[in-house]
């Protein structure tokens, strides 16, 4: 009898709330007669387990019962707590009553070792507030209304249902559903200008997940940057897009969209970027600098 298989059973029923024999056997690999000397066996343990024959039977635990913190190892204590513990480094405040309550329970005491901070250097306040504010929309599943500085200087309101929030290449991005345009939108966080969590509640849906060849839809752009912007472009480029040349220079070929801001993206390296491929976007590039140019000299 394999003990590992009780613990599992246990695991499942916990998860599950109740099972047939024949659910089981199929999910541990092994027979019928095989599961009910396990349930007599946990039975046998202690374990307050039953089994009920008849259509609406099955095999379940009583509803109260609890794993004892033995079951757990020391290291699998500490995951869970490491686990607990970054939770809480987001901001989220009612995991601190958890860790507090598990690491008494666990006799384990915990380090402080990880700090995030999801703010932009002098937004503290506000950044935090639209965060938490955020967070409990999605839990709670709450509609949102929220003033929005779109990519094309158009600032809008919406009202969108938020399912998810997620961090990406460096920046914050709500994933929601556009009641106006009753289809399915990402929202930067730092674009949202105003944000009020509305009484409204909905059903959740699974956000769409992107394919993983979504980026091959995006053109090849092939950029030269001086040596004296490395420590930008390691930062913002991955590591099997960046070829160094001879003298130092960087050469870079990524996949990913042109539109204005990739454009303002570029034009934020100044003369430290040439554009070699494609060639129409040094045109777009050297148009904006010659704007700017005219703009701001004296």
């Amino acid at each position: 009898m394999s003990d590992s298989r009780l613990f599992k059973i246990l695991y499942y029923l916990l998860d599950r709330e109740r099972a047939t024999a024949p659910e089981l056997a199929a999910e541990f690999e092994v027979s019928k007669r095989t599961i009910y000397r396990d349930v007599e066996a946990l039975s046998s343990a202690g374990i307050p387990i039953y089994a009920e024959p008849g259509r609406n039977g099955g095999i379940y635990l009583l509803q109260d019962f609890i794993l004892d913190r033995a079951i757990l190892s020391e290291n699998e204590k500490l995951e869970v707590l490491a686990a607990i513990q970054s939770i809480c480094a987001t901001g989220y405040n009612s995991g601190k009553d958890m860790l507090t309550k598990l690491s008494a329970l666990f006799h384990v005491n915990t380090r402080n070792w990880l700090e995030v901070d999801f703010s932009r250097w002098g937004k503290c306040a506000y950044d935090n507030a639209k965060f938490e504010a955020l967070k409990t929309a999605v839990i709670q599943c709450k509609e949102i209304k929220i003033l929005y500085e779109g990519t094309k200087s158009e600032r809008r309101k919406r009202i969108v249902q938020p399912l998810k929030i997620a961090y990406k290449s460096k920046e914050w991005y709500l994933k929601a559903f556009c009641t106006e345009k009753q289809d399915f939108r990402i929202f930067k966080l730092n674009r949202i200008l105003e944000l009020e969590v509305l009484e409204n509640t909905f059903a959740p849906r699974p956000y769409p997940e992107e394919k993983d060849n979504l980026q091959q839809a995006y053109p090849e752009i092939v950029l030269l940057f001086s040596k004296e912007m490395a420590y930008r472009v390691y930062d913002e480029f991955d590591e099997t897009e960046i070829k160094c040349q001879e003298k130092g220079d960087l050469m870079v070929r990524a996949r990913m969209p042109v539109d204005t801001w990739l454009i303002g993206h570029l034009l934020s390296f100044g003369a430290q970027v040439e554009i070699i491929e494609p060639v129409y976007l040094k045109g777009v590039l050297a148009a904006q600098a010659q704007a700017i140019y005219k703009k701001n000299k004296y």
